[in-house]
């Protein structure tokens, strides 16, 4: 198994979920913006250049959220997931799929208007309004946690994507100091041995 990969991005969230899993793999590393991803050899493994990919034997898939659905489907042997016939999972499903869908998207343009962007180039209302629409998102994380530890109870995939797209997005900047259940929730997530060790590759 090789995954493409480089730190302080999405592909943080598949080493994670392989060493939670304990599967063994290979790591072809780069850096974010890394020129090697705009070139035509790099391009026949992802057609837009970026990362995470993962190669599986004659399995080659890329995007996050499906790279995390894969593993635990073909490799999880039933672990951080519930059973379809489980009343939780059309939950962990939503959880799942919270990260892209209500979190990733004002967390990319924080990024690129604070980050990319020269100063000259940036623009006040665009970050205005994704620091607003995080703090509803990720408010309603901490809502959900209020009861729980874990987005569906028990460590899942979920948290995978979840947990770090919170991660990120306080990270980038996201006004996360009163969201106690929030808080306490990311602080769990890093303390994971897994995570730490993705974090460091």
């Amino acid at each position: 198994m090789k995954l493409y990969f480089a730190p302080n991005s999405r592909a943080v969230r598949i080493a994670w979920l392989l060493e939670e899993l304990g599967l063994e793999y290979e790591l072809e590393k780069y850096t974010v913006g890394d020129r090697a991803l705009r070139t035509p050899e790099y391009y026949k493994i992802h057609p837009m250049g970026r990362i995470p990919v993962l190669e599986d034997g004659g399995t080659r898939i890329y995007e996050s959220g499906a790279i995390v659905q894969y593993l635990l489907a073909r490799h999880g042997n039933g672990k951080f997931m519930p059973d379809v016939n489980d009343p939780s999972f059309p939950e962990y499903l939503q959880w799942l799929h919270y990260a892209e869908g209500s979190i990733m998207g004002q967390v990319n343009i924080l990024v690129v208007e604070t980050i990319l962007l020269p100063p000259e180039k940036r623009n006040d209302v665009n970050v205005n309004r994704a620091l607003k629409l995080l703090r509803v998102a990720l408010g309603n994380v901490n809502n959900r946690l209020q009861d729980r530890e874990y987005l569906t109870g028990t460590f899942s995939g979920a948290d995978i994507m979840t947990g770090h797209a919170c991660f990120g997005a306080m990270k980038a900047g996201a006004e996360i100091d009163d969201y106690e259940h929030l808080n306490a929730y990311i602080n769990r997530l890093l303390k994971r041995p897994a995570l730490e060790k993705a974090r460091s590759l």
